[in-house]
């Protein structure tokens, strides 16, 4: 692979990595505040992807596929909801755990369905994005182990 090649790649994965952090916040987002599939995608759009606030610039996100885990987070959420409630121990069912850890569950498990991705990859991007909420480092680990869980049951031919 050339250097340019290289670059180019290392970009793509950059901005996947990007959108897939930008779909756990709008989710977020969706559930403390309502708005609709389409507000918050657009809103993200527009004001999130590569902005510049107070000096700092928000990287950019790879459009399509945020917008796909978003909308693919509501389409598929019952699903996703099911799976994630049967990877998680009975005393912390879905609803029990923080608001975060739920967006992250369901945007990952949206990839898990709908996309192509494979489960290593959303398993490593998703606890890389739980790193960054939670730099305790606790989560990661359960982060791992849930998603683990629903990747074999999303995709049990890829293990």
């Amino acid at each position: 692979m050339t250097s340019r090649s290289a670059q180019k790649g290392d970009a793509r994965r950059q901005m996947k990595s990007a959108a897939r952090l930008y779909a756990v916040q709008a989710l977020f987002q969706m559930e403390k505040s309502g708005q609709s599939v389409d507000a918050v995608v657009q809103e993200f759009l527009d004001h999130r992807f590569g902005a510049i606030y107070e000096g700092d610039e928000m990287a950019e996100g790879n459009p399509d596929l945020f917008r796909a885990l978003v909308e693919e987070a509501v389409n598929w959420q019952s699903k996703v909801d099911h799976m994630t409630d049967r990877a998680l121990v009975a005393k912390w069912p879905l609803g029990r755990i923080d608001s975060v850890l739920r967006a992250l569950f369901r945007a990952a498990g949206a990839e898990l369905v709908s996309q192509d991705t494979p489960p290593k990859v959303v398993i490593k991007e998703f606890v890389d994005i739980a790193g960054a909420f939670f730099p305790e480092g606790r989560e990661a680990g359960f982060v791992n182990a849930v998603l683990d869980h629903m990747a074999r049951e999303a995709r049990p031919e890829a293990f």
